[in-house]
């Protein structure tokens, strides 16, 4: 961690100026098109079905990556951590609790989509809620493992972020990474390409695909994928082989994905695109509940 004036090994002053800068333009993009989701959700009654509540964990998950950037972003632009370790855990738990709700999110979607366009069964609430309480549930979960010893939180490369610590490399780091790895990576991706598949094989020739099918899977990949490649090179090589330059890659890749899932989900939904319009316009929204 760096201390007060001065700059992290391998960062000079301009590329610590500019990693805060890009990390909070991340975080404010991020927070206003998710609380503007947020908002549009709790103000249109039209939105208050069982497949836009998957939407809204979503968006949920995804602001608190976006809140979780900001610490980031004014910590990178004091050029220190002022919140200790303790408060570096209680970072890195929070940031890994919402990437893993906003990847499980993202693949209960894609679930959720298959199931109401490719079936003859609405998406019920009590399957929409039982799927938000263990994607939240089980997120909770596997981040809390770390402050109990199955891997560990420390600071990022930057040293003004935390995250999972990578750089020990050791058995335990090595059997959290593959176990963590594999049911909310690995699993979430397979769910999601699986199902936008058999959407894409069930309505792509007779009708207009209803949602796109290629985004989300390509955002999961992309956005996570530099992370898990990271956290794979450490099992077998020495971490400190990757300069701390490019150590900060994925973070701030990772970083963007709520303001491209906010796109996708949200401004690519017309229902929702509408609501938030209504949320910005009071004058439009009144006129909506005369009609």
């Amino acid at each position: 961690m760096a201390e007060s004036g001065t700059l992290p090994t391998g960062f000079g002053e301009l590329e610590v100026l500019a990693v805060g800068t890009v990390l909070l333009v991340e975080a404010l993009s991020g927070l206003s098109l998710n609380i503007l989701t947020i908002l549009s959700f709790c103000k249109t009654p039209e939105l208050r079905t069982p497949s836009h509540l998957l939407v809204l964990s979503l968006a949920l998950a995804d602001s608190g990556i976006s809140l979780n950037a900001l610490v980031a972003a004014t910590s990178s632009l004091l050029r220190r951590w002022p919140y200790g370790s303790e408060g570096c855990q209680a970072h890195g738990f929070q940031g890994f609790v919402a990437a893993l709700a906003s990847i499980c999110s993202s693949a209960a979607i894609a679930w959720g989509r298959y199931h109401h366009h490719c079936t003859r069964s609405r998406l019920d609430w009590n399957t929409a809620v039982s799927l938000v309480f263990f994607v939240w549930l089980s997120s909770a979960f596997w981040a809390a493992l770390p402050l109990l010893g199955w891997g560990h939180y420390d600071y990022e490369p930057l040293g003004t972020c935390c995250t999972l610590d990578y750089s020990r490399g050791d058995r335990n780091f090595t059997s959290f990474l593959f176990t963590m790895a594999f049911f909310n990576f690995l699993v979430p991706l397979f769910i999601t390409v699986v199902s936008y598949r058999l959407m894409e094989q069930k309505l792509g020739k007779t009708s207009r695909l209803p949602v796109n099918t290629v985004l989300p899977a390509r955002t999961l990949l992309l956005g996570w994928g530099p992370y898990a490649l990271l956290y794979l090179n450490a099992t077998v090589a020495d971490a400190t082989s990757i300069s701390p330059k490019l150590q900060m890659v994925p973070a701030l890749i990772a970083k963007a994905v709520p303001t491209v899932n906010a796109m996708n989900y949200a401004l690519g939904s017309e229902m929702v695109h509408r609501g938030i319009w209504q949320c910005l316009s009071p004058q439009r929204r009144e006129r909506s509940r005369e009609q």
